[in-house]
């Protein structure tokens, strides 16, 4: 018996870990470690998809909502300054 054997036979009924943070944030965070690593054409392709998120799944006027338009508008704040370091 392998262990591939092994980990199939086993029954699937612990729950899966819980995840801590939103997949917007997941995403802010990878938009910034593309800015990081200087990959501007990834960095554009991620704030496209959490700006695509906002708008299809509107959320109620609260703090949750108004703290993800602020960080979506400092990231593209952030993504200018780097493409446009002697505007700065």
């Amino acid at each position: 018996m392998s262990l591939i054997d092994d980990i199939s036979s086993e029954p699937v009924t612990a729950s899966l870990p819980r995840h801590s943070r939103r997949l917007s944030d997941k995403i802010l965070i990878a938009f910034h470690h593309a800015c990081d690593q200087g990959d501007f054409d990834v960095a554009d392709q991620l704030i496209a998809v959490l700006e695509n998120m906002l708008r299809k799944n509107p959320m109620p006027v609260d703090a949750n909502r108004r703290r993800s338009l602020d960080s979506l508008v400092a990231a593209y704040e952030r993504l200018w300054y780097l493409r446009h370091p002697s505007q700065v």
